[in-house]
């Protein structure tokens, strides 16, 4: 490892933690927490619904984490739970018009901001972008989860 992959690995995730910040100041902005904002996110272009199970898979959050945001919006009539007659055990979370008309502002600009964003981009940059940071994510994984020491590397 080089003194330039260091630099290079800090801008990258202090660039990552600005965005993290940018997320988490715009949720605020709108009264929410961030991670609300990403169920809300989920779940406003879900017209079919998700079971809470997919809600975690797809904002990464944790299942206690997801039951209470989800609790939370039920008190505030934002979603209704619905039983899967295929199976029970999986209920499907839907947006309730009131849901929809709460979220919409949020959850749209953002969207828009996010895809506005990216077609600044050439697709060449986009793809590169987006298989870079799978890549970097995939690396990071993998040595998070080794039992090598840095030393070892």
């Amino acid at each position: 490892m080089t003194k330039n992959d260091r630099k290079n690995a800090y801008l990258y995730c202090m660039f990552r933690d600005e965005q993290y910040a940018l997320y988490d100041n715009y949720a605020k902005k709108n009264g929410l927490s961030m991670k609300t904002l990403l169920v809300l996110n989920a779940l406003y272009y879900a017209k079919d619904g998700m079971t809470q199970k997919e809600i975690c898979q797809k904002t990464f959050n944790s299942k206690q984490t997801v039951n209470l945001i989800i609790k939370n919006m039920l008190q505030e009539k934002y979603v209704t739970i619905e039983e899967n007659p295929a199976d029970k055990r999986n209920k499907f979370v839907k947006m309730t018009e009131k849901g929809r008309t709460y979220a919409k502002d949020t959850v749209v600009h953002i969207t828009w901001a996010e895809d506005t964003a990216m077609s600044l981009f050439t697709p060449e940059e986009q793809e590169q972008l987006i298989e870079l940071s799978r890549r970097f994510t995939k690396n990071l994984t993998d040595l998070i989860n080794s039992s090598q020491e840095e030393d070892e590397i």
